[in-house]
């Protein structure tokens, strides 16, 4: 599997948009999930969503649900996860990841990415 490397993060004020970027570089050809995960200070690591690398197909975790929307770019070999309305607790460090099987759990993720840092102030 190729590269994870995850970019867009920053700081923003609560009500605010982020964009963040997933390269996956060299593809990884095949049929995966491709996921983004959120760990804030002190907690565990969760789910955020994910795509399916063969037909782009995504779902996002209900905790999410209307805020954030995920996408990904063939051309481009990059998962992109658009957060709007963010809040406080939407602060952490956000990864993507690389996996197969239960696209839900995060065991089933084996290449990960550096992660990138968001932070949104009240």
């Amino acid at each position: 599997q190729g590269q994870l490397v995850e970019s867009g993060g920053g700081s923003v004020q609560a009500g605010g948009s982020l964009r963040l970027s997933c390269v996956n570089s060299p593809y990884t050809v095949g049929s995966y999930c491709w996921g983004w995960f959120r760990q804030a200070a002190g907690k565990e690591r969760e789910w955020i969503g994910n795509s399916l690398t063969l037909n782009g197909r995504a779902t996002i975790a209900e905790s999410v649900q209307g805020r954030f929307t995920i996408s990904q770019d063939n051309d481009k070999n990059t998962l992109y996860l658009q957060m709007n309305g963010l809040k406080p607790e939407d602060s952490g460090v956000y990864y993507c990841a690389l996996g197969s099987g239960n696209c839900f759990r995060r065991s089933s993720y084996k290449t990960w990415g550096q992660g990138t840092q968001v932070t949104v102030s009240s």
